[in-house]
């Protein structure tokens, strides 16, 4: 495997669950993540984020590496996909998500746009 996608996916994986994370922490200081739903709510915003942002990076990365198709054309579908994805998973095993797609699609929004706006001064 090449050492370039190897990282991106080492870096995009760390910085995805760490503003993902956070951004729930956020969105639910109000509630104490002392009790176990919260816990596990937490926990599952990581093990989603474990499921879905490796597939997403190594599928852009190889559409991206191996075709001529637009950027934007490659990511949006993936993007979207994740969204469902992880929403689906909040929905099913989540305790605390009143909105679990909102949720993933805030979430994601947020992580996305922290990643577009590090690359910019990368």
């Amino acid at each position: 495997m090449n050492m370039a996608l190897i990282w991106s996916l080492a870096i995009s994986l760390v910085l995805t669950i760490a503003l993902e994370t956070g951004f729930y922490i956020i969105t639910n200081k109000l509630k104490q993540l002392a009790n176990a739903h919260e816990k596990k709510d937490l926990l599952l915003v990581v093990l989603v984020n474990v499921l879905t942002n490796p597939a997403v990076v190594l599928l852009y990365w190889l559409a991206v590496s191996y075709t001529d198709w637009n950027t934007v054309i490659v990511l949006a579908p993936l993007e979207l996909s994740a969204i469902f994805i992880e929403g689906f998973y909040y929905k099913k095993y989540g305790s605390g998500f009143r909105r679990p797609y909102m949720f993933s699609a805030a979430a994601n929004t947020f992580s996305f746009g922290t990643g577009v706006l590090i690359q910019m001064f990368i």
